[in-house]
C-alpha cells in the first residue's frame, strides 16, 4: 500500500491571504499618513487580452486600497509620446508603482519603455538595474518580477525548504524562466535549467526536489523534437517522489466539451504527476493569482519606502 501524500497548492487561496495583508497594510499607511500607494497602469490600443488582464489589476488594486491611475492610449501613440506619459508618472509623487502592459504596438521598443520607468517604479522587476542586482551575490534589488516572486512564494508559504536543494526551471524567458533561477540561487538552491537545447532533459528533471516548469507551449516545441513526445507537458514518470512541482505554463487545448471550445493546461501533465509528486501547483488557479498579488506587494512595498522615510 502506498504513503505517498499530495498536497494541491492552491494559488487562489494564498492570494487571498497575501492580499489581506496588504489591505491592512495599506490601511495603516491611510491613518498613519493619510496616504495610500498608488499604481499607474498604461494601457497601448485595445487587445482584448490585455484589456482583460488590465481590468483584473484595477479591480485588485481597489480591493486593497490601492489608488489606480489609469492610463489609455491608442493604437498609433509615437513612442516618444509614451516615454513623455512615463516621465510624467515618474514625476507624479502619488505613483508609487507603474506598469506598462505589454505587448506593445511593432512600432514601439519595449525594452526602450521599460528602461525609462523609474527604477524605484518599477514594480514589474523588468529594469535592467533590478534584474542586474538580482544576479549578483550580496545584492539587493528594488523589486522582484512578479510571477517568479510568487512562485517562491508558493514554495515558502507551504513549508518547502529551498536552502541545499536540487530545483531544475524548465525553460530561460527573461519574464519567468531567468529571474526564478535567480531567485533560487538567492535561496541556496542547487540550480539547472533546462531549454530549448538541453540533452537528455527527463534525466535532469528525476534528479530535481524542486521543478519550476516556465516554458510555456513556443518554447517546449523544440524539447517536443528533442525528445520525440506528442504533446507538450513535462509527464508524471519524469518526477521524483515527493518533488515540489510549480507549474506556471498556461497552454490552451481543444476541448470541444467547453463552451469555449478549448481548457487551460500547465507545462506538466497534472494527472499523471499527482501520483507521484508531494505538492503541485494546478493550472489555472495555481500561480496566476500569485501573479497579480505579488503586483499588489510590490506596489506597496514602493509605496512604504517613500512614505515611511
Amino acid at each position: 500500500m502506498s504513503d505517498h501524500k499530495l498536497t494541491i497548492i492552491d494559488g487562489k487561496t494564498v492570494a487571498q491571504t497575501i492580499r489581506s495583508e496588504i489591505a491592512a497594510e495599506v490601511s495603516r499607511l491611510s491613518q498613519t499618513y493619510g496616504k495610500v500607494p498608488g499604481l499607474a497602469v498604461v494601457i497601448v490600443g485595445q487587445r482584448k487580452d490585455s484589456q482583460s488582464y488590465v481590468n483584473m489589476k484595477r479591480k485588485a488594486c481597489a480591493e486593497v486600497g490601492i489608488k489606480s491611475l489609469d492610463l489609455d492610449l491608442l493604437e498609433n501613440v509615437s513612442e516618444s509620446d509614451l516615454i513623455c506619459k512615463v516621465h510624467e508618472l515618474n514625476a507624479n509623487p502619488d505613483v508609487h508603482g507603474i506598469l506598462v502592459q505589454l505587448p506593445l504596438p511593432k512600432h514601439i521598443n519595449e525594452e526602450k519603455i521599460l528602461t525609462e520607468i523609474s527604477l524605484e517604479k518599477d514594480v514589474d522587476g523588468f529594469h535592467p538595474l533590478n534584474i542586474g542586482k538580482l544576479a549578483m551575490k550580496g545584492r539587493d534589488p528594488l523589486f522582484v518580477p512578479c510571477t517568479p516572486k510568487g512562485c517562491i512564494e508558493l514554495l515558502t508559504r507551504h513549508g518547502i525548504t529551498i536552502k541545499g536543494k536540487n530545483a531544475v526551471v524548465v525553460g530561460r524567458s527573461n519574464i519567468v524562466g531567468l529571474p526564478v533561477s535567480l531567485l533560487l540561487l538567492k535561496e541556496d538552491a542547487t540550480v539547472t535549467i533546462v531549454h530549448s537545447r538541453t540533452k537528455e532533459p527527463e534525466s535532469i528533471i528525476r534528479n530535481a526536489d524542486i521543478i519550476i516548469a516556465a516554458a510555456g507551449q513556443p518554447a517546449m516545441c523544440f524539447l517536443i523534437v528533442a525528445l520525440l513526445l506528442l504533446d507538450f507537458q513535462i509527464k508524471g514518470s519524469w518526477i521524483k517522489p515527493g518533488a515540489a512541482v510549480i507549474d506556471v505554463g498556461t497552454n490552451a487545448v481543444d476541448d470541444s466539451s467547453k463552451k469555449s471550445g478549448y481548457r487551460l493546461v500547465g507545462d506538466v501533465d497534472f494527472k499523471e504527476a499527482c501520483k507521484t509528486a508531494g505538492c503541485i501547483t494546478p493550472v489555472p488557479g495555481g500561480v496566476g493569482p500569485m501573479t497579480v498579488a505579488m503586483l499588489l506587494k510590490n506596489t506597496l512595498d514602493g509605496a512604504k519606502r517613500v512614505i515611511e522615510c
